[in-house]
């Protein structure tokens, strides 16, 4: 450890005092000096086209080119989301467009006079004036969902709300049939899903949605198999024969949720055979289809696939 003196001490105190004195002296002169630089501001609208509706095809806010002072610039940059300008749209009456540039001087008025707006990007500002319409659509809901083993969605998907407002030119909001969400990605799921996803953001500026987001809840419950009898019922008999199917039942086996497990017969299934495989191909035993299976169940298998028959002319 070096050892100073009391007077290397006193001057080494001076010189970081002196220091300190220069750094601040620097600081406040840099920071008093005049620069250029970008601020974001909010765009406000006055003198709007009372005859034609319309619809600006940009964001809300621009970048402003302003002219001051450093300290200025940090007071922007604090208070950036108070900033606001002013726009004049009594051009759109001629045009579809208003270009700020010209509005510079007046706009200027607005602002203090030694903290002037030099420019803006975008220095024009576009606006759409096709005919407008407003709809209701409901929810498309887009999932790539991977369940646990054993669980399964038990139930319909559940959107709060269902159905959006989108409003946008006629032609294209005449052709929409549906809003889709954004992809509900979720791998291993062994519960219900509750959460909430963004809606697909509109691809053209002149479209609007909402809400912006929707609940979506989906029933998840842990399946297993059932197995129940389930009658036939001959179609197709067109010269009505007698006939006796052997067996008269057959037994399916299907997968169901553990909270609907009970309540699932024979009522909620319908199978059937069709007599044409006999009357136009020459079938010996009529194939079974299941043509009516509760929602969320499957079916795994049939005993017999194939029935055998009888015809009494």
């Amino acid at each position: 450890m070096i050892k100073l003196s009391a007077t290397e001490r006193r001057r080494i105190s001076v010189f970081l005092t002196c220091l300190t004195f220069a750094v601040c002296a620097w600081l406040v002169v840099a920071f008093s000096s005049t620069y250029n630089y970008t601020t974001k501001m909010y765009v406000r609208y006055k003198n709007v086209p009372l005859k034609r509706s319309f619809h600006s095809l940009q964001s809300d806010t621009i970048e402003a080119v302003v002219k001051g002072t450093g300290w200025q610039m940090i007071f922007a940059r604090v208070n950036e989301k108070s900033s606001a300008v002013t726009v004049d749209l009594r051009s759109l009456d001629n045009r579809p467009y208003v270009v700020l540039s010209a509005q510079l001087q007046r706009i200027n008025t607005e602002m203090p006079r030694n903290n002037p707006v030099i420019g803006f990007n975008p220095d024009t500002l576009y606006f759409d004036f096709s005919n407008r319409s407003i709809k209701r659509i409901p929810v498309k809901l887009l999932s790539a969902i991977r369940y646990s083993k054993q669980y399964a969605q038990s139930d319909n998907v559940k959107l709060e709300p269902s159905y959006v407002t989108v409003s946008g030119p006629s032609a294209e909001i005449d052709a929409m049939t549906t809003w889709p969400t954004d992809s509900l990605k979720v791998n291993d799921v062994n519960e219900n899903i509750v959460t909430t996803v963004g809606l697909k953001t509109p691809s053209a500026g002149n479209i609007n949605i909402y809400p912006k987001a929707v609940k979506v809840i989906v029933p998840v419950n842990e399946f297993t198999e059932k197995t129940i009898k389930i009658p036939l019922r001959i179609i197709n008999n067109a010269n009505y024969y007698n006939v006796k199917l052997i067996p008269q039942r057959v037994t399916v086996t299907f997968t169901t949720s553990l909270d609907k497990y009970a309540d699932i017969d024979a009522d909620l299934f319908e199978a059937q055979v069709d007599m044409e495989y006999w009357q136009k191909y020459g079938y010996s035993t009529l194939p079974v289809k299941i043509i009516r299976v509760p929602d969320f169940c499957k079916v795994v298998r049939i005993e017999p696939r194939n029935i055998d028959f009888i015809v009494k002319k």
